[in-house]
């Protein structure tokens, strides 16, 4: 028996489609009725603290997003093996997020957005390319290196961070404490693609804020965070903005979710929000990989994307 255990999703959804993946086999919800003994693999988006303990025969437990932080908010989690998304579909989808807003701060867009409402035809319409322009990806994962190819071929300067070293044709790559002070003097436009660990949590702040580059082609450097909003203090956020330190910011996630009506990120000129939607899981997809990772188990093998429980990712 499968168990799907969501929250803030349409659940008859996931079930519907994982059930068309996996014809013949018994998938349940929570919220309705089922034997916990019969549950050997559990689905999992943000489920309530406790629900998944209980289940003697739990094999496996399955992260429908590409984060898993959430997970470990549960301690009660039981421990089995957990196994994160690692998808093209997704992985498109955040590539198309990030080239796209990369892209629009390349060209002015939210300027010429602005002057359009006010019927300004501005005579000072110089572009820089690509080229000009130094992008820095924190998190070099599978989400960070296809957004790094992906605006390498665009034609932008491309650098990436992560904790632990790596190699990428056509990136310049820094890694460790060591390694982020000149990662940061060197980024024009970062982007933020970090799991959420407790040595991340809060990471973008006023300290690394002010580490950006602020000799590009662009003007003040810009930041995007499509990673988890615990990553990100808000606070620091909109004190570089109104000091002039950051020029444009774009966020996909937040500290708090939905954002709240009082946020002053809602209505700030400098910044771009966007509903946590930057890759969503597409049920069909995600079902068709849990049903595969399923197989590979009951064959003997092992699954792909472990999540390893010391690095919480």
């Amino acid at each position: 028996m499968l168990l799907v255990a969501l929250s803030g999703w349409n659940v008859g959804q996931w079930v519907e489609r994982l059930q068309k993946k996996m014809p013949g086999r018994e998938i349940v919800a929570l919220g309705e009725p089922f034997d916990r003994r019969a549950v050997h693999y559990a689905v999992s988006w943000k489920h309530p603290a406790g629900s998944l303990a209980n289940l003697p025969n739990l094999s496996a437990i399955f992260s429908l997003g590409a984060g898993v932080d959430f997970l470990f908010n549960d301690d009660r989690l039981p421990d089995v093996p957990i196994y994160r998304v690692v998808d093209s579909d997704l992985t498109n989808r955040m590539s198309e997020y990030v080239i796209m807003h990369c892209l629009m701060l390349l060209r002015q867009t939210r300027r010429y957005d602005a002057q359009q409402k006010e019927k300004l035809w501005d005579d000072d319409r110089f572009q820089p390319a690509a080229s000009d322009v130094r992008i820095g990806i924190m998190g070099m994962g599978e989400l960070g290196q296809d957004a790094a190819r992906k605006l390498r071929m665009m034609g932008f300067q491309v650098a990436g961070w992560s904790r632990t070293p790596k190699q990428i044709d056509g990136v310049t790559t820094y890694s460790g404490d060591t390694g982020l002070q000149e990662f940061l003097s060197c980024t024009d436009i970062l982007v933020v693609l970090l799991p959420l660990t407790p040595q991340t949590r809060g990471i973008i702040d006023e300290r690394l804020i002010r580490g950006l580059a602020q000799n590009g082609r662009l003007g003040k450097p810009a930041l995007i965070n499509a990673g988890r909003g615990g990553l990100q203090k808000e606070a620091d956020i909109l004190k570089t903005l109104n000091e002039g330190v950051l020029g444009h910011v774009v966020l996909d996630v937040f500290e708090t979710e939905p954002l709240p009506q009082d946020s002053l990120l809602w209505t700030h000129p400098l910044v771009t929000v966007t509903p946590h939607n930057a890759a969503m899981s597409d049920p069909d997809a995600i079902g068709a990989l849990v049903a595969r990772q399923i197989a590979k188990m009951e064959a003997g093998q092992e699954p792909d994307y472990r999540v390893d429980r010391a690095r919480a990712y």
